[in-house]
């Protein structure tokens, strides 16, 4: 083959030796390998743009004319390779232009396929959606140590609209493609290499031989074409799709989510043609970016970006000290060690604390920290029964039982011991702010801290001001919730605070329907078919009776409204120790009982309406009294702390879509009483 050298005149050589203007990338030349860095301006995180991709398109031709040995694409970003597509872009974009965006997105990448040099992509950290289905069309993947890969897309009601859905499909085996892509689910550094999407997983000190390995051709990148070759008949992939199908609509109905159905529609109807795949791929995307859940979905991804925002900022705060190793101040603890934070853990006994520490080394198990990390993190965790942390820590996190006299005591205990600029937070979830602050010694450092259970899981932290708070303390309170990738959300204090003023109408009228006769299954397969991703009875058992008993006794103590009772039964349930699912009885008997996981085929609307409908209520309330800001963190606190039905939008954007809410609120007092009775604020949101 005629070196592509000769054919260049001299001045077109000097023309071809210039790369091209570009923003977003760094084009390095050493040892005759090109080397792109992927660098974004003006943000801490790749993603995968429009420009991005426009540049890396005129890149190409200036690798492709001066024919290197090999090209190798790098993130010079630390957190990771690129987190995916940029969604600013193509959220509002109309169906057509959306096509029209992606087939040229695909033009690019098909162009790096066919580079004549190897193409290699290292990645390390998040390397997510639009930045996977980038490396996924290098000739070779290297992963460095700790590398995250995953398509997300499934989140935001969508599948991969950049080649991910034949290129997966086709590297590594089609069933296990597919289930990353339904589920969304991460692939960690050696599941990743196991799966074949990585073709070595190496320290970052050997990633230059490997690289010169791969462009010499001695890394082997595995048999991926012959992965599929099972499932390459129309038959084959018509009988996995079938059970791909029953089990999506189990976790994900397609009357809710319509983005699994319409990705397992594509590989069966087009999986042996990867051209006809291709072009299926793209017009299934853009059809299901203007669809309600999509739309619902992105504009619950901008909320949550919106919160991450009112944490902006370093908080100063390097040592947490927790007091209370009971369930909720275990996992504080452990989560913030996990996250690089120094935790001393006090409890006036010795048990909890032992408990605490294998609480979490199972929870960095689950987390998938390697070895090296965990140890890290346990080493940060210091159970300290005497409390020393006490007076070195930047953060004090009281998490003791909700009893006002035992906080209050605490909170004395550590007047003048404290260093004077530490804060003093509550995890406190059924008591009054305005109450509490009184027993503390300096109020302008005291605030709600409220985390839900099990942190680990659950993002959302409210951040609790009342009346005599500094804003500091809040400002670091917000900015410490990001640096343990939590997001804060600002609220007032209130009863119930935010997210347990929606929560309780929910959990408390689950309670009357079960006295009116309604079995526990019928309720709770009602909020199933609503979209909740827990029926009210059972969440109630998870959250724990006992707790459920005291934030409804906060609500009709604080709120001038009425409140649901609750039967007397639940009072006796709790007495006896049926305090749910913690104890192993609650409403359910978890020795011989499963909570249903299935909705109802045809719910009463009623039912659901008395389930759904005074949450809404409660948002137009916490808006009215000033809770919350502004309907946007009203829906992503009930999203991000309840899990309320996240392709509805929450609550807000529910009623606002809806429009008939106060009117059906009216109808329901008429039958079941004044506590459906509408807030007044719904007369200001027109």
């Amino acid at each position: 083959m005629t070196n592509i050298m000769e054919q260049i005149t001299p001045d077109t050589a000097t023309e071809a030796s210039k790369p091209p203007q570009a923003e977003h990338w760094r084009l390095e030349t050493k040892d005759d390998i090109a080397r792109l860095w992927l660098d974004c301006a003006d943000t801490g995180t790749n993603v995968i743009s429009e420009a991005v991709l426009r540049e890396l398109d005129a890149l190409i031709d200036h690798v492709q004319a001066t024919a290197p040995t090999a090209l190798v694409l790098r993130s010079a970003k630390p957190g990771g390779f690129a987190a995916g597509a940029d969604i600013d872009g193509f959220a509002n974009l109309g169906r057509q232009e959306a096509e029209d965006k992606l087939r040229a997105g695909h033009a690019v990448l098909d162009k790096l396929a066919a580079l004549h040099c190897p193409t290699i992509a290292v990645v390390h950290g998040h390397t997510l959606g639009g930045g996977l289905e980038l490396a996924l069309a290098c000739t070779h993947r290297i992963g460095v140590e700790g590398v995250k890969t995953a398509f997300p897309e499934i989140t935001l009601g969508l599948h991969p609209g950049l080649g991910g859905t034949f290129r997966l499909t086709s590297l590594i085996d089609p069933l296990e493609a597919m289930q990353m892509m339904l589920t969304g689910k991460s692939a960690h550094d050696r599941k990743a290499r196991k799966l074949g999407i990585l073709d070595a997983l190496i320290p970052e000190r050997h990633v230059e031989a490997a690289i010169r390995a791969a462009a010499a051709g001695k890394l082997d990148p595995g048999d991926s074409g012959l992965r599929a070759t099972a499932l390459r008949t129309g038959a084959a992939r018509s009988l996995a799709a079938t059970h791909m199908r029953t089990e999506s609509e189990k976790q994900a109905p397609v009357a809710h989510y319509p983005a699994p159905a319409a990705l397992i529609e594509l590989w069966q109807t087009h999986g042996g043609d990867r051209a006809a795949l291709q072009e299926a791929e793209i017009t299934s995307f853009a059809a299901l970016l203007h669809s309600a859940t999509a739309q619902n979905l992105i504009r619950a991804f901008f909320l949550r970006r919106k919160l991450k925002d009112a944490g902006k900022g370093q908080s100063g705060i390097n040592h947490v000290h927790v007091i209370g190793a009971g369930a909720m101040g275990a996992e504080i603890a452990a989560w913030c060690a996990m996250q690089g934070k120094r935790v001393t853990l006090e409890d006036v006994a010795l048990e909890p604390l032992g408990e605490a520490i294998r609480l979490a080394t199972g929870i960095y198990d689950k987390k998938h920290l390697n070895s090296r990390a965990a140890r890290d993190a346990l080493d940060r965790l210091m159970p300290d029964p005497d409390g020393l942390g006490r007076a070195r820590a930047d953060l004090v996190i009281e998490a003791v039982p909700e009893d006002f006299e035992l906080k209050e005591k605490v909170y004395a205990s550590l007047a003048g011991v404290m260093k004077p600029d530490a804060i003093l937070a509550s995890n406190t979830s059924s008591l009054r702010l305005a109450d509490l602050v009184n027993t503390t010694g300096d109020r302008g450092r005291f605030a709600g801290l409220h985390f839900f259970n099990p942190v680990s899981r659950m993002q959302l932290v409210e951040v609790v001001s009342h009346e005599m708070v500094q804003e500091e303390t809040l400002d670091r309170l917000a900015a410490f919730t990001n640096e343990i990738d939590r997001l804060p959300a600002r609220v007032r204090d209130y009863p119930g605070f935010l997210v347990n003023r929606i929560l309780a109408p929910y959990l408390m009228e689950a309670m009357v329907m079960l006295d009116e006769g309604w079995t526990k299954e019928e309720i709770d397969r009602a909020a199933l078919a609503f979209g909740m991703p827990m029926g009210p009875v059972t969440l109630a058992d998870r959250v724990g009776l006992d707790v459920c008993l005291e934030v409804a006794a906060s609500m009709r103590k604080g709120l001038d409204r009425p409140v649901a009772e609750t039967p007397d039964w639940l009072s006796k349930m709790v007495e006896e120790g049926r305090t749910g699912h913690k104890a192993g009885r609650g409403l359910y008997d978890y020795e011989t009982e499963e909570p249903p996981e299935s909705p109802a085929d045809d719910p009463s609307q009623d039912l659901v309406d008395r389930l759904i409908l005074p949450m809404c209520d409660a948002g137009i309330e916490c808006l009215r009294k000033g809770v919350a800001p502004d309907a946007g963190t009203v829906d992503a606190a009930a999203i991000f702390g309840t899990g309320w039905a996240p392709f509805r939008g929450g609550p807000m954007q529910y009623a606002r879509v809806r429009r008939d809410v106060p009117d059906v609120l009216r109808r329901l007092a008429t039958r079941h009483g004044a506590r459906f009775d509408p807030d007044p604020g719904w007369s200001d949101r027109g």
